[in-house]
């Protein structure tokens, strides 16, 4: 029997709320498209996004899939599993928790997306695929630490996969797909070089991450993490009760996102703003509204409000505000938001 893992509680990480909240809004809804951390090492980073998957409850999954499919969703199956749906009926099933797939950044494309056996097709006229990264990440997360030393191919391989939920591998005439819906989460250090800005505006989501400076809270930290160190589970059980309110609120807010209303004025705000920001391209204005509609859900209201827009707009244009090669760098300040909207107080649009 394997000795239980016990993953550090989301609720006992100190200060980095930015980067929790970016990560809850992309698991109450993960085509908001993932979230990208700008920061120095050493700052809870992917403490936080392992504490994330330990957070959520166990999902369902069809037994031995290698792509962990859904079996209460057809439309997201792999072809092996509609096979077997439609020849037996229905198959087996399993819980599983929510995987965290790293990828590192030597990884070749073929690692990533997976490998076809062109032999095995040709002379068999069957397609044998070897599953990648992106199969095994499918319904989990996919934790990319300095993204930005990625080659920018296989950069542009993940982003099209977390945003159509499935990975096609090409190879002379021949193609096989399978689901590979995940949230992505990059880190990078600007110091080490640069994504493109096609790149950067892909990502749903940023948040700039730095040391906590309070020394009463990295006192707590400290405190925290041997407490974690000497008995894991003791730790964990000292976070129960919060992990299971916090685990509840977002499960609640994942039922509730499709019923909550973004009226036209803040779909006319959230424009407003893109346009007063010179935001190229209409992604940002999308995901501005995806991700105030899943705050809204997650504060457990069902109408997005204009406070909901100033509060995740930070989070949507940080990344889309970086210059372009050569340019002057354009600095992202938070209090243009209500400088924007504040126009609108008071007044119609």
């Amino acid at each position: 029997m394997s000795k239980r893992v016990y993953p550090y509680p989301f609720t006992a990480i100190v200060g980095q709320e930015n980067m929790k909240l970016g990560l809850i809004l992309n698991i109450i809804d993960p085509k908001i498209g993932g979230i990208l951390a700008f920061g120095e090492k050493g700052t809870a980073k992917s403490t936080a996004v392992r504490a994330m998957a330990g957070l959520l409850p166990e999902i369902d999954a069809v037994k031995g899939c290698r792509y962990g499919c859904d079996p209460g969703d057809t439309s997201k199956m792999c072809d092996e599993c509609k096979e077997k749906l439609s020849g037996a009926g229905v198959f087996e099933t399993e819980k599983r928790s929510m995987k965290v797939v790293d990828l590192p950044v030597s990884a070749t494309e073929d690692r990533v997306v997976g490998t076809l056996d062109l032999e095995e097709a040709i002379h068999k006229g069957k397609k044998k695929f070897e599953p990648g990264i992106l199969a095994d990440a499918n319904r989990g997360i996919l934790y990319v630490d300095e993204v930005n030393l990625l080659d920018d191919h296989i950069v542009d391989l993940l982003l099209d996969s977390a945003a159509m939920g499935v990975n096609t591998v090409e190879r002379e005439g021949i193609s096989y797909s399978h689901p590979a819906g995940f949230v992505l989460v990059g880190t990078m250090n600007p110091e080490e070089g640069e994504l493109r800005p096609q790149l950067l505006d892909r990502f749903g989501l940023s948040v700039s991450i730095s040391s906590v400076t309070v020394p009463e809270d990295r006192v707590k930290i400290i405190k925290y993490r041997n407490e974690y160190d000497m008995d894991p589970r003791k730790f964990t059980e000292k976070f129960r009760e919060e992990e299971e309110a916090l685990s509840k609120k977002i499960t609640d807010a994942r039922s509730r996102l499709f019923d909550v209303n973004v009226s036209d004025d803040c779909l006319l705000a959230i424009a407003k703003v893109s346009v007063a920001l010179e935001i190229e391209g209409h992604r940002s204005d999308l995901t501005l509204m995806k991700a105030a509609r899943a705050y809204c859900a997650f504060c457990g209201r069902n109408e997005v409000e204009l406070d909901d827009i100033k509060a995740i707009a930070p989070f949507v244009y940080l990344h889309r505000m970086r210059s372009l090669p050569f340019e002057r760098a354009r600095e992202f300040d938070p209090g243009i938001i209500g400088e924007i909207l504040g126009e609108k107080e008071g007044a119609s649009l």
